[in-house]
């Protein structure tokens, strides 16, 4: 019994020990500063206007909605640029604060220009990125974007890519993706919870 006793003690006097580090330890670490925004990293890209892109314009200070694609995509790209559009005609004035990115996977063929014309086509509110090949790599990267280079018939090739639009916060902060083809109602009700946290 004294026996019994004394391990019960001991087991009090550790878990008072522990409880009182962990107080010390709570401030310290409530301190501490928050994470990276998502896609930080050490890139230089420019837009389809020519200005300088990196990792803190898509932590900016608004939101954002994010992809990656390029412009001889076959079917993917095309139809999130137009659902894009129809996301921005459906929010009117409450999507002004919503930016767009369009970033290629394919920067050998996507120049600045080419991706102007393919992503104003269906709006004006998607903002073309592009950039050397070692640069857009290290953007890929820094996303954990896939993208992966598919060899064609005849020495052309496709690109195989993540297919999902990224929804990030004003500060960069990840807060969830729209999967293609996602239905349009769930679409709008994640964008317009991405608005009301920002």
């Amino acid at each position: 019994m004294k026996t019994l006793r004394l391990g019960l003690w001991i087991a009090v006097g550790v878990a008072a020990v522990g409880l009182g580090f962990a107080a010390l330890l709570l401030p310290r670490l409530s301190t501490q500063p928050s994470a990276a925004p998502y896609g930080a990293g050490d890139y230089e890209l420019v837009d389809h206007d020519g200005a300088p892109v990196t990792d803190a314009t898509f932590a900016g200070g608004k939101p954002s909605l994010v992809f990656f694609g390029f412009t001889h995509c076959p079917e993917v790209c095309p139809t999130t640029l137009y659902e894009m559009a129809g996301w921005f005609e459906a929010l009117g004035p409450e999507g002004e604060d919503l930016n767009a990115f369009f970033v290629t996977v394919d920067p050998e063929r996507d120049t600045p220009d080419m991706l102007k014309a393919y992503v104003t086509a269906p709006t004006d509110r998607v903002l073309g990125i592009t950039g050397s090949s070692e640069e857009i790599a290290q953007a890929i990267e820094a996303w954990h974007v896939h993208a992966e280079r598919i060899p064609l018939e005849g020495g052309d090739y496709t690109m195989d890519h993540t297919a999902s639009v990224f929804l990030i916060g004003p500060r960069g902060e990840f807060e969830g993706t729209i999967a293609y083809r996602e239905a349009g109602d769930v679409a709008l009700g994640k964008i317009r919870s991405l608005l009301a946290k920002s």
